[in-house]
């Protein structure tokens, strides 16, 4: 196993994908005291420090693990990605958390890892020209590490959700930078879809729901058998629920529909004066056979397509923890918002994998 630690942990996508492909995430922090309760349930093994990261050095890190600068193998991490997100409007280098990738490479300068990987949102690439990016390559080189970045596409390493990652990968172990080949698509193994995914848990009318159930039906696809893996019941598998005016909008939405299905008597004030080829995802019902719309903290549908492809209600935590890959034997802790949170900034578990594979070649 190799070593490895995971800054800006959140809920611990990009430590689950890791964990499965040969590292031992020997350490984590995050500030969101609710993002600790969910890894510390789940990682109940890895060195926990919670807290902003402006506040954690290497040396103490170094203490903790028991080990010099130099010695670990890897760093991972997703400094929060808010402030280039392209739903937040205010977007820039003037929010304070836009610098915390600094933090990260402050961290890598004392620890000296033989490889780091950085997560981020594609709009880091367009936010001031792309200066953040930039920075980051240059301060990793002026470290000394041969450093890349890459734009994936989680679909296209069985993920059932058009989701779009930049992806840093940089080691000072002189080997090449190396990013993942696709796995799924044309001439590759089929995509998985949002009915592979989900089709089995149990299905729930508007605002029901536990947040501890039996599985009620056999796996009904490959993904399905890999998803429930050492779990024996479902958890936080709660529908929200939705208002009368929302469910009236609804039952004139078909599968793979959205706001342009809904009489204009029903629609928001502000969406009534909507062009058709805007909001193209507003109040969107899956697909089965298709993608998800990219997971968002707050699987609301009036910025998203999150309502369920055959049930009238929007998918629970655990539909959209099935689509974003984590395996059914994690569990979320919080409120219902908190968990949606938690769920929507994850890396997906299959796209942190295939990168995980990439490194774990390398270093072998």
């Amino acid at each position: 196993m190799f070593k490895c630690i995971d800054l800006f942990c959140g809920a611990g996508g990009l430590s689950e994908g890791f964990r499965q492909n040969g590292f031992d995430i020997l350490l984590a922090n995050d500030f969101d005291s609710w993002c600790e309760e969910t890894y510390r349930r789940n990682h109940s093994d890895t060195h926990f420090i919670s807290g902003s990261i402006q506040e954690i050095s290497a040396a103490q890190i170094l203490s903790l693990l028991d080990m010099k600068a130099g010695e670990l193998d890897c760093i991972i991490g997703g400094p929060p990605c808010q402030a280039f997100s392209v739903y937040n409007h205010q977007r820039g280098l003037h929010d304070e958390r836009s610098g915390l990738f600094r933090e990260y490479l402050r961290l890598v300068e004392g620890l000296l890892p033989k490889y780091v990987v950085i997560e981020n949102v594609p709009g880091m690439n367009s936010v001031s020209d792309g200066a953040a990016v930039d920075e980051i390559r240059q301060g990793l080189k002026r470290l000394g590490y041969n450093v890349d970045v890459d734009m994936l596409k989680a679909e296209d390493y069985g993920v059932a959700q058009e989701r779009r990652r930049l992806i840093f990968i940089g080691n000072r172990i002189g080997k090449p930078i190396v990013f993942p080949e696709p796995t799924h698509g044309k001439d590759r193994l089929p995509y998985v879809t949002v009915w592979d995914a989900i089709s089995d848990l149990p299905p729930l009318e508007n605002g029901a729901g536990e947040e501890e159930c039996p599985y009620t039906v056999l796996p009904k696809s490959d993904y399905q058998k890999r998803i429930r893996e050492g779990a024996d019941k479902v958890f936080n598998h709660v529908a929200p629920s939705l208002g009368a005016i929302n469910l009236q909008r609804l039952k004139h939405i078909p599968e793979g529909g959205s706001w342009r299905d809904i009489p204009i008597e029903l629609l928001p004030a502000g969406m009534k004066r909507a062009r058709r080829s805007d909001h193209t995802k507003r109040y969107g019902r899956l697909r089965k056979e298709g993608f998800a719309s990219t997971i968002l903290t707050k699987c609301d549908p009036h910025w998203g397509a999150f309502f369920h492809p055959e049930q009238d209600r929007v998918i629970t935590v655990r539909e959209a923890a099935r689509i974003q890959c984590f395996p059914d034997k994690i569990r979320f802790n919080g409120s219902r918002g908190e968990q949606y949170k938690q769920v929507g900034n994850a890396v997906p578990v299959l796209l942190s994998a295939a990168v995980a594979k990439t490194v774990f070649n390398s270093l072998s």
